[in-house]
Formats: C-alpha cells, sequence, structure tokens
C-alpha cells in the first residue's frame, strides 16, 4: 500500500462528523458537512447516508456539491433507524409490509446509488436481532434476511452489496454480529454482489482479530468496504485510527496488502461525540493511517518477519513489528 501505488486507496470520513466544525450554522444540511469536509484535504470520497442525507438535495445535485469539493461519491449506506417502524427490524420484521418497505426502501437507495454513478451500497442491519429470550424465531428471521439480501442485490448487479456487522447496538444482539456469521448468511444468500464492510472498531467488540476477520472475508467472499477508526473493545468508541491499537492495524494493513485490497479506507469515527475539532480530527486520521500503512508496506514483503510467522515465532515477530513502529533494530 504505498503512497506511489496506482491504485491507492482513496480515503473518505463519516460526514455527520462535520457538523459541529468551525463556521457552520446552528443546523447545519448535507451541504454544509460536505463544504467542511473539504477543507480536510487529503479526503477524496464521500459516502453518503440514505435516505438521511437525500432529504433537501437530489441525488445529481449530491454528487454535484462533492465534485465542487474535489470529492467522488465512494458508495451510499442504508439508515433504517430514522423510521421508528423499522425499531422492530427492517428485513427481519414480523409484519411482511414492513419487510416489503425496508426493502423497498434498500432499492430506492440503490438506484440512487446508481445515478450518482457509485458502485457500493452498504447495510448496516443493527435493528434486525432480538433483546430477550424467547423473542423470536430465529429460523425465521435468518430465512427473511437472506430473502431480503438476495432480492436487493438482484435489484442492480452493476450495484455491489456490502453487510457491515455489528454485535449490537440498538438492538441487544444482532443477527449478523461478526465475520464468520456474516459470511454464512452471505453464503446462502449467493449473489455474486455480495459481500462484507469490516469496521475495525465493530471488530474488536465482536472478539475478533480484524486482520483474521479481513482474511475470512477475502477467503470466502469479498471485502468491499474498510472502515477505519479504534476503540478500547466494549463499544463502538469511534476513536482516531491508530490511537489505541497500532500493531493490529499495522497488521489490518498487512493483510489488506496480501488480499489486494484497493478500495476505499473510510474513517468511521466520532469526533462530534467528544467536541474535537473535526477536521482536525480528520487531518490527524490521515496522517496516522498513511504511517501505518507505509509501516505495513514494508513489513508485508519482510522474509525475517514470514520465517518468524511461519514458526508461530511470536517473540521474533514482536521485535520486527516494534522495530518497525518505534524504531531500533530488530
Amino acid at each position: 500500500m504505498s503512497q506511489d501505488r496506482p491504485n491507492r486507496p482513496r480515503y473518505a470520513a463519516r460526514l455527520n462528523a462535520f457538523k459541529l466544525a468551525a463556521g457552520q450554522p446552528e443546523r447545519p444540511n448535507v451541504a454544509d458537512m460536505i463544504r467542511a469536509a473539504g477543507k480536510v484535504g487529503g479526503l477524496d470520497a464521500a459516502d453518503l447516508n440514505y435516505p438521511d442525507h437525500f432529504t433537501a438535495h437530489s441525488a445529481t445535485e449530491l454528487a454535484r456539491l462533492l465534485g465542487d469539493e474535489g470529492m467522488a461519491v465512494n458508495g451510499l449506506a442504508m439508515r433504517y433507524y430514522t423510521d421508528p417502524g423499522f425499531r422492530l427490524g427492517a428485513f427481519t420484521h414480523p409484519d411482511p409490509k414492513i419487510r416489503r418497505s425496508a426493502i423497498d426502501l434498500t432499492r430506492r437507495g440503490i438506484d440512487a446509488a446508481a445515478e450518482m454513478g457509485a458502485g457500493l451500497m452498504t447495510l448496516w442491519l443493527g435493528q434486525d436481532g432480538t433483546d430477550y429470550s424467547f423473542q423470536g424465531d430465529y429460523a425465521r428471521m435468518w430465512d427473511d434476511t437472506v430473502t431480503a439480501l438476495t432480492e436487493v442485490a438482484a435489484h442492480d448487479p452493476d450495484v455491489a452489496i456490502a453487510v457491515e456487522y455489528k454485535p449490537n447496538e440498538p438492538r441487544a444482539y444482532a443477527l449478523l454480529p461478526d465475520m464468520a456469521t456474516t459470511l454464512l448468511a452471505l453464503r446462502d444468500a449467493g449473489s455474486a454482489n455480495l459481500g462484507v464492510t469490516l469496521d475495525f472498531a465493530h471488530s474488536l467488540y465482536a472478539g475478533e482479530i480484524p486482520a483474521r476477520a479481513a482474511h475470512l472475508a477475502a477467503r470466502h467472499s469479498r471485502l468491499l468496504g474498510v472502515h477505519l477508526n479504534d476503540g478500547y473493545g466494549k463499544r463502538d468508541d469511534g476513536l482516531i485510527s491508530g490511537s489505541v491499537h497500532p500493531v493490529q492495524t499495522v497488521e489490518l494493513f498487512v493483510e489488506l496488502e496480501r488480499a489486494g485490497y484497493d478500495g476505499v479506507i473510510y474513517f468511521d469515527t466520532f469526533p462530534d461525540m467528544g467536541g474535537l475539532d473535526p477536521i482536525a480530527e480528520a487531518r490527524a486520521n490521515i496522517e496516522l493511517t498513511e504511517r501505518l500503512r507505509q509501516i505495513a508496506a514494508g513489513l508485508a514483503g519482510d522474509p525475517a518477519l514470514a520465517e518468524a510467522l511461519a514458526r508461530q515465532d511470536a517473540a521474533a515477530s514482536q521485535r520486527i513489528v516494534a522495530g518497525a513502529l518505534y524504531g531500533g533494530g530488530a
């Protein structure tokens, strides 16, 4: 992932993070947030939420606004939580009419993505799950979700559909809480344009090693997106990338290098939650990520590291990685 690679992943950031940027109106709209993101420098892509970000602007207008700031649309992300009718589920709702409404909303989002020239729709199904034992029929919920994924994937085969898993929130137990379960659902759906978005913090608090999760996605499906952030593994903290788990972040980049991932790196971080300057926070994300990616590029081809991994020699591998991260000899 060296900087001179022609297919170097672009960087995108969470637009809602820029609501608190200096100079924003009291109630900033998506156009204001796009303009604030354009001040970062180094962000050349964006994901938009559907339908949230489309209430005041058409798909064509949003594409123009992004272009004016030197950014392209990477993809759209479905947001079902804005409709209280989906609190009991979108794809898993017990009422078939509400499930149909969720599917149809997703199809309209896919159409908007295609209109903007975006080839990616991300589905975060946080409202699909349970809060109690004996709350739902697990077989039916699974089958309804697989059926819905198959239908939305078939709507436009030219748009890739990425499932972003998360252990919980808002439901106590998500139906698709981790990489392995998500891959099982994608296997059952069997659509060629389905894949996974890996969120670093989600993976941590799912009890996963993010690099291993990325390997599973590349091996058994397609890794369609990477949401980069950091946290303490207890919730979705949304901290600056590499600020808590630099070694695990480097390991993820090494695995992405091996998998040939050349997609966008999306900073799913929450400066607004702590009152940070979002422009400064985005710049920190880019600077730290560039540094960690440079380190990962060197480690990916390091024969000594490869030998240590082949022996499962953690003492040797840790010395090599520490030397690359912090300086000094291996």
